[in-house]
C-alpha cells in the first residue's frame, strides 16, 4: 500500500469520528503530536485526544486542501479544520463560536502503517477564533511573578463577612491542570451554596492561590460536606501530589463603604450613606459587588 493511501485512510477515520479506526492506521508505538497535545501520543491516547475534540466540536470536519508524497515514506497534507464549539473543552463551558483553522500534517509511513504524525497549526489563531484571551508575558522578571486569574461571582452586593484562602505549590503543568479541573468543579458547587459571594483563582507559575468571599463565617463550613472540595483535601494529604500548601479562614477587620461616581456631577459618593442618590439629586448607578 502506498504511503498516500495510508494517509487517506487516516483522514477518512477522522472524518467518520472513528477513534479506533484512527489508531488502527498507526504502527505499534506510532505517535501523534500537535501544538495542543503537550507531548507525543500513542495508542489509545490518540483516540482519547480525538474524542475530546469531537466532544468539544461535535460537527468537526476537515477540508483536505492538498495531499502529496514528500519522499522516503513521508506524506505532506494541508487542511482546514471546521467546527462549532458546542461542547465542553478541558472542563470549560462551550463558547458557541465556530472555527476555520488552517493547518498541516506531516505523516511518516513505514510498512503500510503510520509511524508518526506531526501536526502544525497556530494556537493563537485557534484561541482567538474561540474568543479566548491570549496572554503573552514572562513567568518572572526580577522580584515580580506573572500569571493568570479566574473569577466566579454570585452577583451579590453583600459586604463580605469572611474569606477562605488556599495556597498550593505543585510540581508540574500536569498537576496545574489537574487542580484547575477540581477548582472549576468546586466553584460550580459554591455557586449553589448559601452565603457565597465570589471566588478568585490565581496561577503564578506552579503556585496556585484561591480567595473566596462569604457573607458569614459559618457559611464556609459547607465546604466540609461531601463533594469535590473534600475529595481535593483527601488527595492533598494522600501520596504523589503537591509540594505543599495551606488553607486558612480570614475575618475582615474593616471593609469600607462602596463608593460610586455620579454620572451627572462626576462626584464620588458613598452609595450606602447616601442611600443610592447623589447630593446633586441624581440617582447613582447600582453599587459594584464587593468581591
Amino acid at each position: 500500500m502506498q504511503a498516500i493511501d495510508v494517509a487517506q485512510r487516516y483522514f477518512d477515520a477522522w472524518q467518520r469520528h472513528d477513534g479506533a479506526a484512527i489508531v488502527a492506521t498507526f504502527a505499534e508505538g506510532g505517535t501523534y503530536n500537535d501544538p495542543a497535545t503537550g507531548q507525543p501520543l500513542s495508542g489509545p491516547a490518540i483516540a482519547g485526544y480525538a474524542g475530546g475534540l469531537w466532544a468539544a466540536f461535535p460537527d468537526l470536519s476537515f477540508d483536505i486542501i492538498s495531499v502529496a508524497p514528500a519522499g522516503d515514506g513521508m506524506v505532506a497534507a494541508q487542511w482546514l479544520m471546521r467546527g462549532t464549539n458546542s461542547g465542553s473543552m478541558r472542563g470549560l463551558p462551550p463558547t458557541g463560536r465556530s472555527v476555520a483553522l488552517p493547518g498541516a500534517d506531516f505523516i511518516r509511513v513505514e510498512g503500510g502503517k503510520i509511524r508518526s504524525v506531526q501536526g502544525y497549526f497556530d494556537m493563537k489563531t485557534f484561541s482567538e477564533q474561540l474568543g479566548l484571551q491570549i496572554v503573552v508575558q514572562p513567568y518572572t522578571a526580577g522580584p515580580f511573578c506573572f500569571g493568570t486569574s479566574t473569577s466566579v461571582q454570585s452577583g451579590k452586593r453583600t459586604r463580605p463577612g469572611a474569606f477562605s484562602i488556599t495556597a498550593l505549590q505543585v510540581r508540574s503543568d500536569e498537576e496545574v491542570e489537574h487542580i484547575r479541573a477540581y477548582s472549576r468543579s468546586i466553584a460550580g458547587d459554591m455557586l449553589k451554596m448559601s452565603g457565597f459571594i465570589g471566588w478568585v483563582g490565581v496561577l503564578l507559575g506552579q503556585r496556585m492561590i484561591t480567595l473566596t468571599a462569604w457573607e458569614n463565617l459559618d457559611d464556609i463550613r459547607q465546604l466540609h460536606a461531601n463533594g469535590p472540595h473534600q475529595k481535593a483535601m483527601q488527595e492533598f494529604f494522600g501520596p504523589n501530589h503537591y509540594v505543599g500548601g495551606m488553607t486558612s479562614v480570614w475575618i475582615p477587620e474593616r471593609i469600607n463603604a462602596m463608593w460610586m461616581r455620579c454620572p451627572h456631577c462626576d462626584r464620588m459618593v458613598n452609595h450606602e450613606r447616601q442611600q443610592g442618590r447623589c447630593e446633586c439629586g441624581e440617582l447613582l448607578p447600582e453599587p459594584l459587588p464587593y468581591w
